[in-house]
């Protein structure tokens, strides 16, 4: 663990101070993860973990980055199974150690990030997708953007800050969207209110499919599992039926960033929706990427949970 520790270390600078501190099984405790954001660390408890087995290196890794607070998320199975009450209930709002932060705000590569702790079990950023941002920030640079499950609008943030010509962040929630939108204000970005669509992707994705209207680079990051008003997903079953409906909206020539964060779904059994989903308008998986190995290593016998793949569709 020490050597770890040390070694993310590296991740804390002048332009970073958002990483996973203590990563469950590969820091030898399947039960715990810890996320630092700025001064604030988040704490995971998977399997039972319960706050007063957790308490000992907690406090220890508060004293070793000084963090203002440490706030605590019971991890369920499926978050989306359950209702409000019951999730507000697995996040509670005040710390388990320090005084209480409504908010503070967190570097990735420079980005700022708005971050709200006591804001249920996801508090603004997902650090395991640092390197789909570093990718969309690097290859945006003039290009038209679609940001589906745009959640606070990481992604598109990325794109803009790599020169986008334009981003449109899309999600079911106008709650994460105007969280998405003070993240664009605290970099220096005005943003655009036709840029933030309140929506369910499916459904936008048929209507920019009958526009004729197309996309660069179109981003899916859906959750592992979600039911909303009009439909129920599961990236098992659904993803092949999703990635179809967004290379048809992929210019020829353009990317599909496809994204899965799900340990249950193989990346042999990913790759083979995806293949599937570029029957109708071919395209090649040009690269895959997972977590962070620095602050996300995967323990021995475990294959990465997160999927990222690059699909350029055939020009």
């Amino acid at each position: 663990m020490l050597l770890q520790q040390q070694s993310r270390a590296t991740l804390n600078t002048p332009h970073n101070n958002a990483y996973r501190l203590f990563h469950r099984a590969a820091d030898g405790w399947p039960g715990l993860a810890v996320d630092r954001f700025n001064d604030v660390l988040v704490a995971h408890l998977y399997d039972g973990l319960t706050e007063a087995e957790a308490l000992p290196t907690l406090r220890a890794l508060m004293a070793q980055t000084q963090a203002r607070a440490v706030y605590v998320k019971h991890r369920p199975v499926q978050a989306s199974q359950l209702s409000e009450s019951e999730r507000a209930a697995l996040a509670p709002t005040t710390p388990l150690l320090g005084e209480a932060v409504a908010e503070t705000v967190a570097l990735e590569n420079g980005l700022k990030f708005l971050i709200r702790p006591t804001a249920g079990l996801s508090v603004g950023l997902f650090l395991d997708m640092r390197e789909g941002r570093a990718w969309m920030r690097e290859n945006a640079a003039g290009k038209t953007v679609l940001n589906c499950f745009a959640y606070t609008c990481g992604l598109g943030l990325a794109a803009v800050a790599g020169g986008a010509a334009r981003a449109i962040n899309l999600d079911v929630s106008r709650q994460y969207l105007e969280w998405g939108k003070s993240n664009y204000t605290l970099n220096g970005f005005t943003p655009e209110p036709k840029d933030f669509i309140v929506g369910e992707v499916f459904d936008w994705l048929n209507r920019f499919g009958k526009r004729g209207q197309t996309f660069e680079v179109v981003i899916l990051d859906p959750p592992p599992y979600s039911t909303t008003k009009h439909t129920r997903f599961s990236v098992q079953k659904h993803y092949a039926a999703l990635a179809a409906s967004a290379l048809k909206v992929v210019t020829p020539g353009g990317w599909l960033v496809a994204c899965a964060n799900a340990m249950e779904l193989p990346l042999q059994s990913f790759q083979r929706q995806l293949k599937e989903a570029a029957a109708e308008h071919p395209a090649k998986i040009i690269r895959t990427a997972h977590e962070p190995k620095l602050d996300f290593p995967v323990a021995g016998g475990h294959a990465p949970y997160l999927k990222i793949c690059f699909m350029q569709r055939k020009a």
